[in-house]
Order: C-alpha cells, then structure tokens, then sequence
C-alpha cells in the first residue's frame, strides 16, 4: 500500500492523504489552507491534485473525518474534476458538504456512514471510529487491505466529558491494536504542548461570567463550525435571560443545519433573527458572529471598521471563543486592539479560560501510542516542529526510531511486509484561488502584489526610434505608491541612453521594454535601495 500525502504535513490545514492499493485509490479529507499576510488578494490555498489528476476514475471513495474547512474545503474543487466520487463521513459532516456544495452546484454522491460500522470500497476496507473533537461526529478511519492496516485519527483529542457525551473510542483503537496496526497517522497538533487538554466542561464558569457581569450587548465571535462553543454560549445566554441572534451567512447556515439534525439544542424562544436583536436593549442581547481569526470581510472586523451594521462601544462586550491559528496572529492582535479602542471590553484566550484546543496533547498521544501499539508512525496535521514532536513520543512509548516517518508534503510511503519506508516524492505544492480564478496566481504574481504593496508603481512611458534605438525625447515616469517625484529620476535617464545602445541592429519592441524595465530597476537599487514594480511602455517614433 502507497500512501501520499498531498497536504497537512509541515502546516496546519490542506489536509489530504492519498492510499493506494490494487490500482485504487482511497482519499482521507481534502482541506484549504488559509492565506497569511504575505499572500495578498488570495482567498483560500488548495492541495495539488496535479499527481492524481488522470487517475481519479481509479478513486473509490473520498472520505471526510470531520466538518473543519481545513479537511472539507477543497472537496468543491476536487468534484469539479469528477463530480461522482462517493464521499463518505458522518451525518453532520456531510450536511456541511452538502450545503457547501450547493454554492457550485454540485449534487454530490453522499455515502454516510457512523462509528462502529465497517463498509468495503474496492479493494479497502474501512472500518470508522468516534473521536473527540471541536466539532460534533469526528471519525477516524481504519484502512484494511491486505498490504497492512492504517489508523488515520484525523483531529482528535481525549474529553472524557465531552458535551455531547461521545469520547474518543479508545477501546476500539485497543481491538485494532491488539489485531495489528502497520502504520499509525497521528494528530501531530498539540504535540509540544505537555499533559493532557482540559475538557469543554471547564470553561462553563469563565463564560459564565462574561454573561454575569456584561452590561450592555455582548458579541460573541466563533467559527461557524464550532457546535460545542456556540452551544455553551447558547446555554450561558439562556441562564442570563438574553436572546441570540446569529450573524452572517455561514455561521446562520452551520448552526441551522447543526439545530435540525439534533446537534444543537436551542432553548424554547431563545433565538431571534438579527434585525429583531437592533430593536431590543443592548443588555438584553447576545449576537453570535464569525471573524475570530481576524478575517477582514468577516462580520467581527468590519464591526471593528465602523463597516456593519452591528456597533461596538464603551461597555460592549467581544468574546472571542475560538483558538489562534498559526499565521493569524498579527491579524488577530490588531483585531483586538481595534475592537478595545471602540471601548468594549474583549475577552480572549490570553485573558480568561474561554476557549479550549480541539487537539491531543502530548500524554494523550502517549497514551494513545500505548494503546495502538503501532509497528510504523507518521505524524501528520502540524507544522514540522509538530510532527518532530510528535514522533519522539512515539519513540519513548517504543517504537524504533527507524520506523518513524517525518515527511512533508508530497512524500510517498511505501508499506510492505509490515515495514513503512519513504519511496519518493510528488508534486504537492499550493494551489492559490484567486475570485473565480484557480490556479492562476503564482509565487511570482504573488511577489508582484508584495512589491507594489510595499515599494510601489512606476510606468515609464518612452518614445524610441526603432532604427536607432535611441530616446526621441526624455520618458516620462508615472509614479504610485512611491514617495519620490518624477523629476528625482532624471539621472535615470541617463542610465537608460546608455543602455538602448548596446542592443542589437534587430531588436523588438519587448527587447527595449525589458531593457529599460532592468535599467531603471538597478538605478533604483543603487539610488534608492527600493525594488518598486516597473513597467515600461515603449512607443515607436
């Protein structure tokens, strides 16, 4: 069996991994990644489905192990390429699909399945188990075939009093355990993080609280994926004799989907929509909105941007009931501080126990590793200090260190004969969607944005004889974004004479505007010590 991951290794999201057996294949989440600061103008970043592209008449099944846009996101994407893969997961995971998919008009072919049961896709067997996680339904999958047995956890942690009373199925990893697990990959998330991850039990008093003492209107901001959270904020607001209004269009499509099919419990007259919340007193009010993490057209920022219709001021309340994802902490401090500016009093992770991690830590997957008793590991879901972590855990619990796989996106594994060994490597990189665009934007046009961002624009027009290849007269230089005048590059001028003059007797038009475009780009160097993008316009005389 030949497992390829094609995301999820060496950061957190884009999760995808690939299993090959008897000329089939079996595909384990498909997730986005989402775009950092240096990444401007992309919406989300997919995994390269480049290596499997012409063989995905070969995939049996696409199964999802939870509703988390970092292992669901890019489903849409993959489906356009073959719209009939079965995608098989949970009730309340493939709600969420289902809802997401009528965004591209795509009727999926659902297959659901619930832990305990086992179901046949071509030469695997998959057999599905509950865990614990930061949404309701998380299954891990074990994939038999008769190269060996893989345990794929997907995100998961050890709540032994989880809200919804469904605790990761330890005792069936132990069966599993006891009948052989060839390779064991592993939530590498929480693996620096020492102990175990406190329940979702534990933060009931701190948001308790935050209802107790707020006297004007509170806004809670969340993923819209988040059951659990919302649920306890739901419970604290009834308590506190509040209403709640959802807010934005994913978080009032997730919680509807999450209330009908029995996820979440709405207290009887508890829940009101938004424009019946701006008619009622600010005290009496609890508005639950997405935009945690510092989204800019989420509905919290552009609350902190005077740009909703949602106001925020002295004595409001912002409780942000989520986790800070790697990558979005500037984002998410300056958030913060626009929102405390206003006057509200923002409650966070770093100041109140109000959010709790969906992920193992350190003993819980030592614990799991004791269980499981893997003959091979590969740590995956996590940045690489993450799966490093996470495999020297694996180590003290007893596994040969020769059999512990730190790859990275793109590896091949190869399991045979009970051994898992690195075979090779694939094409794995990101994939940016841009709008409608897939595909299109580059590193190179993504450095573009970068430099007119921050060195700025110049456009140099220039009227040139093409005989001689000399300037008709001075170009003129137009400047954006660029703190200098269009007279300060004079001397340029120069530079760019001398320059037309060592081209030869046949050059093109594109010759002479990438001449003048590198001219003028190392006297700016020189001048200025600034890389601004430019662009020549050479027009014949």
């Amino acid at each position: 069996m030949r497992v390829v991951a094609l995301g999820g290794l060496g950061e957190i999201g884009r999760n995808m991994t690939v299993f090959e057996f008897g000329g089939k294949l079996v595909i384990v989440d498909c997730g986005v990644l989402f775009p950092e600061e240096h990444q401007p103008g992309i919406d989300v970043i997919l995994p390269d489905f480049t290596s499997i592209r012409d063989r995905l008449d070969d995939v049996v099944a696409l199964v999802l192990t939870h509703g988390h846009e970092d292992h669901i996101g890019g489903v849409p994407y993959l489906l356009r390429e073959r719209r009939d893969i079965p995608v098989v997961g949970s009730k309340l995971t493939l709600a969420f699909v289902k809802a997401k998919m009528k965004e591209h008009n795509i009727n999926p072919r659902l297959v659901q399945v619930k832990e305990g049961t086992s179901k046949g896709f071509g030469p695997f067997n998959l057999e599905f188990f509950a865990v614990n996680h930061s949404i309701p339904d998380g299954l891990a999958v074990a994939i038999k075939t008769s190269a060996g047995t893989v345990l794929h956890t997907g995100d998961f942690k050890m709540d032994q009093f989880p809200m919804d009373a469904r605790i990761t199925d330890l005792a069936g990893f132990a069966r599993l355990g006891v009948e052989g697990v060839d390779l064991f990959l592993t939530d590498s998330t929480n693996a620096e993080v020492p102990g175990f991850t406190i329940s979702e039990e534990d933060l009931a008093p701190a948001i308790d609280t935050v209802f107790r003492t707020s006297q004007r209107k509170i806004v809670v901001s969340s993923f819209a994926s988040h059951v659990h959270r919302i649920q306890q904020v739901m419970d604290a607001a009834h308590r506190h004799g509040r209403k709640v209004a959802f807010v934005g269009r994913s978080m009032v499509r997730n919680m509807g989907i999450a209330r009908e099919l029995g996820y979440l419990n709405v207290p009887r007259g508890i829940l009101i929509d938004f424009k019946a919340a701006q008619k009622m007193p600010d005290k009496k009010v609890v508005l639950i909105c997405t935009g945690s993490q510092g989204e800019p057209m989420a509905a919290l920022a552009r609350i902190a941007n005077h740009d909703h219709e949602i106001e925020v001021g002295d004595g409001d309340t912002v409780l942000l009931a989520s986790s800070l994802i790697p990558g979005n902490e500037s984002a998410i401090y300056r958030l913060i501080n626009d929102l405390t500016r206003l006057g509200a009093n923002v409650v966070h992770k770093g100041n109140a126990k109000v959010h709790v991690s969906g992920h193992a830590s350190a003993g819980e997957l030592a614990y799991c590793y004791n269980v499981v008793k893997p003959r091979n590991v590969m740590p995956v879901h996590g940045e690489y200090r993450h799966l490093i972590a996470n495999g020297d855990i694996a180590i003290k619990t007893g596994v040969n260190p020769d059999q512990v796989i730190i790859g990275e996106d793109g590896v091949a594994v190869d399991l045979q004969n009970g051994k898992a060994v690195i075979s090779g490597k694939v094409q794995a990189g990101y994939v940016f969607v841009d709008g409608q665009t897939v595909g299109g934007a580059t590193e190179e046009s993504l450095e573009d944005r970068r430099r007119l961002a921050e060195e700025g624009l110049i456009t140099i027009l220039a009227i040139v004889d093409p005989d001689t290849a000399k300037l008709a007269e001075d170009p003129e230089f137009f400047v954006r974004g660029f703190v200098h005048e269009p007279d300060d590059f004079t001397p340029a001028v120069q530079a760019v004479e001398r320059a037309l003059g060592s081209l030869p007797r046949n050059h093109s038009v594109e010759q002479v505007e990438s001449l003048i475009e590198s001219t003028v780009e190392r006297w700016m160097q020189r001048t200025y010590r600034r890389k601004p993008l430019i662009t020549a316009i050479v027009v014949d005389a």
